[in-house]
C-alpha cells in the first residue's frame, strides 16, 4: 500500500510541476509583451519623455529580462535554481543597509535614491528567488 501511495504522490508531483511551468510559461509570454510594448512605446515617443522616466523605464524594461530569464532558468533546472544567486544578494543587501546606515547624512539625493532603488530591486528579486 505504501508503495501504492508513494507513486501517487510522485504522479502528483509530476503533475503539480507542469502546472507550475505552464504558469511560467504564461508569465514568460507576459513579461515579453510588457516589454515590447514598452520598447515601441520608447522608440516612438523618446523625444517627449523626460529624462528620469526614461531611466526608470530602462529598470523596469531590465527587471523584465531578468524575470523571464530567471522563469526559463526554473523551468529547465528546476525549483532550486538560483539559491545561490539568492544569498548573494541577501549579503549585498544587507551589506548596503549597513552602508545607507552609516553614511546616509554625507551622500547626496541622487545617490542615495539610487542605493534605495537598487535596495528595493534587490528585494524584489529575493522575492522571486524565494
Amino acid at each position: 500500500m505504501s508503495c501504492e501511495n508513494d507513486e501517487i504522490q510522485r504522479r502528483i508531483d509530476r503533475m503539480n510541476e507542469k502546472i507550475e511551468n505552464a504558469n511560467r510559461i504564461d508569465e514568460i509570454i507576459s513579461t515579453t509583451e510588457a516589454y515590447t510594448r514598452t520598447e515601441r512605446h520608447l522608440e516612438q515617443h523618446s523625444d517627449i519623455n523626460e529624462p528620469d522616466n526614461i531611466r526608470h523605464t530602462k529598470e523596469i524594461q531590465e527587471k523584465r529580462k531578468r524575470d523571464v530569464e530567471n522563469l526559463k532558468n526554473k523551468i529547465v533546472f528546476g525549483e532550486t535554481f538560483g539559491e545561490s544567486e539568492y544569498e548573494n544578494l541577501l549579503e549585498n543587501y544587507a551589506a548596503t543597509e549597513e552602508y545607507i546606515e552609516k553614511n546616509s547624512d554625507n551622500l547626496d539625493k541622487n545617490s542615495l535614491k539610487s542605493l534605495k532603488r537598487k535596495q528595493e530591486n534587490r528585494e524584489e528579486k529575493m522575492n522571486e528567488l524565494k
